[in-house]
């Protein structure tokens, strides 16, 4: 009981929510809409791209992101049924599943309600949300909170197993991969993500069994914070948990490569270390220096502004200019996080993340299907409003982005002054 109140005055707001997950959440949110929507995928910075196979870039990690968020949310979500089975639990569960996969499902249909639905991609991003979520859930429904570490080593070791010994010769391939195959039996040839060049989809179903062990992470993390507070020993813990998960994805990633698409066990681990680093880092800010001094901002101010300096003088002397752009983009990037996080933007996107995703979803799609001429409006916006404004087309591409992201966090922010929250 004494670790709940303490909770409730050290990681949540007024309104009793976890402030720093918000926070993550919405950082999440807001980057997934900027790596959706270029002005043009022709020019697009590689950061904000995702690797073509194995590999992970920045984008790479967007998606674990929000799972291992959901995961950590869980902890406080399922508290109120003491972790254990019941019928309310279930209903609750149920119901969630099927409406964030409902919501999953318009979107793949919307705007052409009146489409061939023979041909109807099944899964997506919210689909494969749903299911890794309600999975998760029902393992910690069903198994001891202090064991639950054991379901998700299952999962990964048995998908591992699964695409090896019945993957075929070369089982991580886009061709060869054994998720695939369950994906054309189950779910049908036609009913596949095309995006890869032939039928394959990186949000399928047996593939979505690790993605629950990413959901298992996060909850394991939400109970590390329960259970500790907001401390300086749940810093540590969070981080160094989170450092070894980050050694061992790459370590196992020699044998089972990191990748997205089939969401490999590798990945799992590596994208999960990288999240318990980002909750740990937020919950030091916000829960422990306390955002709202501008002293703590001046300081990464400072540093972001100490990285971009050294990064431009680098540039005046070296003889390459790689590494020196890398310095000054980390020191901008630093600088732009900073004063956001004082402004609060992310925090519309943080409470209300399911509305302004499907949102940004509608928004793109409906630019997409609106012809001006023989432009969509979409390319209509970029190639006479964003385009013209930089010579350096990426950039501009960029911009194209982040209108978009101004216009759904116009929306969130809506939302927010009212304290009007969207569940799902």
């Amino acid at each position: 009981m004494s670790a709940s109140k303490s909770i409730g005055k050290s990681l949540k707001g007024q309104s009793g929510r976890l402030v720093s997950l918000d926070v993550f959440r919405g950082m999440t949110i807001a980057f997934m809409i900027i790596v959706n929507t270029p002005g043009t995928w022709s020019h697009v910075y590689a950061p904000l791209r995702h690797a073509s196979w194995h590999g992970c870039t920045p984008t790479d990690l967007v998606f674990p992101s929000f799972l291992f968020i959901s995961g950590v949310a869980m902890w406080f979500s399922l508290r109120k049924y003491n972790f254990e089975f019941s019928q309310p639990a279930l209903i609750r569960l149920l119901r969630r599943v099927l409406l964030i996969f409902a919501a999953g499902l318009f979107l793949n249909i919307f705007p052409y309600f009146g489409r061939d639905y023979t041909t109807l991609r099944i899964m997506g991003v919210l689909q494969r949300i749903a299911l890794a979520w309600g999975l998760g859930a029902l393992i910690v429904l069903l198994v001891k909170r202090n064991r639950i570490w054991i379901p998700a080593a299952v999962l990964l070791f048995g998908y591992w197993a699964l695409m090896y010994f019945l993957g075929g010769d070369d089982p991580y391939s886009l061709e060869g991969n054994f998720a695939r195959k369950v994906d054309l039996a189950l779910l049908g040839e036609k009913h596949l993500y095309k995006g890869f060049g032939m039928p394959f989809d990186p949000e399928g179903l047996l593939s979505t069994l690790p993605a629950t062990a990413t959901v298992l992470l996060g909850f394991m993390s939400g109970g590390l914070i329960g259970a500790r507070g907001s401390s300086w020993k749940t810093i540590g813990w969070l981080s160094a948990v989170g450092a070894l998960l980050i050694a061992a994805g790459l370590l196992w990633g020699e044998y089972f490569p990191i990748n997205k698409p089939i969401w490999t066990s590798s990945y799992v681990l590596y994208a999960g270390g990288i999240g318990m680093l980002i909750l740990a880092i937020l919950l030091l800010i916000i829960d422990i220096f306390k955002i709202q001094g501008w002293k703590t901002i001046g300081i990464i101010l400072a540093g972001g502004a100490l990285m971009a300096v050294t990064g431009l003088l680098w540039k005046a002397t070296a003889e390459t200019g790689y590494s020196s752009s890398f310095l000054i983009s980390v020191g901008l990037v630093v600088i732009a996080f900073a004063l956001l996080l004082k402004l609060n933007f992310f925090l519309p996107f943080g409470m209300n993340p399911m509305s302004t995703y499907i949102l940004a979803g509608i928004l793109t799609k409906t630019m997409l299907a609106i012809k001006i001429g023989e432009m969509t409006l979409y390319k209509w916006i970029f190639t006479n409003l964003c385009s013209p404004l930089f010579e350096e087309q990426k950039l501009a591409s960029l911009l194209f982005a982040l209108l978009q992201v101004t216009l759904i966090w116009a929306f969130g922010y809506i939302l927010y002054r009212k304290k009007i929250m969207i569940k799902f």
